[in-house]
């Protein structure tokens, strides 16, 4: 896994240092910041990442920072933390994709255990998307009438199928489903649904 980075977002300056030194004691790189406007200020990181913040702060809240962070689709999983939570807080919080809820005094190494985790989410949640990017990249290459064969290719039509279904030879179908196979970089009809799947272009039945 690529080394990756924390961002803590506390209010609080003698938890936000104490944090820091924690997080360093394990090795692990991390940034402090005083309010969730500060930290929405900087630059999305080019690794994975994970934010351990408080749930109220001056401003926006940590709730409103995991809004704002998935408005924005950034891939950053976040651990909150809060000395004043209630069951409704956490429950909305873990239903939007919170890693843990702990209440104050956190025990550290319940919190180095989750922040390990969400850091793991992160990379893989980062990889799904770099993995995004690089299919839509090759999808932008087909022209339009590949685009369709792809699309119909991906639910499972056969090329006769295709033919009739776009007013052309199955002799003229097989060239662009070639040429699809060759542009999207696929060994096989299931490379080629997989692709799809990432992209989103095939939406299954039940």
């Amino acid at each position: 896994m690529t080394e990756g980075i924390v961002f803590v977002v506390d209010d609080d300056a003698a938890v936000r240092r104490a944090l820091e030194r924690l997080i360093k004691s394990v090795g692990l790189h991390v940034e402090t910041f005083a309010s969730a406007q500060d930290f929405l200020q900087r630059d999305p990181p080019d690794r994975p990442a994970c934010v351990v913040a408080d749930i109220r702060m001056p401003g926006l809240s940590g709730l409103d920072l995991q809004k704002e962070l998935a408005d924005a689709d950034l891939s950053m999983p976040i651990v909150f933390m809060t000395g004043h939570g209630t069951v409704p807080m956490s429950v909305r919080a873990m239903k939007a994709g919170a890693v843990d809820f702990l209440q104050k005094p956190v025990d550290e190494q319940v919190l180095l255990d989750a922040i390990h985790q969400a850091l793991e989410r992160g990379s893989r949640e980062q990889e799904a998307s770099a993995q995004h990017a690089e299919i839509q990249e090759r999808i932008e290459l087909l022209t339009a009438r590949e685009r369709e064969v792809f699309e119909l290719v991906v639910r499972g039509m056969l090329n006769k199928q295709i033919a009739a279904e776009l007013g052309a030879s199955e002799k003229t179908i097989k060239v662009h489903r070639g040429r699809v196979m060759q542009k999207m970089q696929a060994d096989s009809l299931a490379d080629l649904v997989r692709m799809a799947e990432r992209a989103k272009i095939r939406r299954f039945e039940d």
